[in-house]
């Protein structure tokens, strides 16, 4: 068996798509929509741990939500890649709810925008490079220190996003990655009530 990582994902999908063709075909079942059937979009952090782990937690199965993950679940202005992606799914495939789910111990909780920019010069990104995008990378890295104002940050700026319909509820929840235990930080639906 090769050690290389793409090789195994290749055998490794092979056997799988054997497997579940074989699967389907007892079940008689229709591959799932590209609409979320629960109408869900949950944004998250692309921590390892969450894989699996997430969808398990909030009993969310194949095509029942989208989910947009990124570094930190941070959003990196009013229109970026996240913001594009929520629009999609409000607008195009029928998403009414959205939770923002952030982490307990992440990965980056200790990296410094210093020490971010020292790597990637050491890996032959060019110090003008890094110069373009300076300001950006202090402010980002900065929001993994706090995960939990993280989720509250994000919550409060999509509610505020002019491209996200205000009837939408925007909940805001923390995932222990270790057990899968969920804490709610922010009640969309009581927001909604307030207004």
């Amino acid at each position: 068996m090769s050690n290389r990582i793409l090789d195994q994902v290749m055998n490794a999908n092979r056997e799988f798509v054997e497997a579940y063709k074989e699967h389907n075909r007892q079940l008689e079942s229709p591959p799932p929509s590209k609409i979320p059937s629960k109408e869900l979009a949950i944004f998250t952090c692309m921590d390892t741990r969450l894989v699996d782990l997430l969808e398990q937690a909030t009993g969310i199965g194949r095509g029942e939500a989208k989910v947009i993950k990124n570094a930190g679940n941070t959003l990196a202005n009013t229109f970026g890649v996240v913001v594009r992606s929520l629009v999609m799914a409000i607008f195009e495939l029928g998403v009414n709810e959205i939770m923002v789910i952030g982490h307990k111990d992440c990965g980056m909780a200790n990296a410094t925008a210093d020490g971010l920019k020292e790597k990637m010069i050491s890996r032959g990104i060019s110090e003008d490079a890094i110069k373009v995008i300076e300001q950006s990378i202090d402010s980002w890295v900065d929001s993994f220190h706090h995960p939990l104002k993280n989720v509250e940050n994000v919550v409060r700026t999509l509610r505020s996003n002019p491209f996200i319909p205000k009837d939408i509820p925007i909940h805001g929840l923390i995932i222990d990655p270790n057990d899968g235990h969920l804490e709610l930080i922010v009640d969309g639906y009581a927001h909604l009530e307030r207004k």
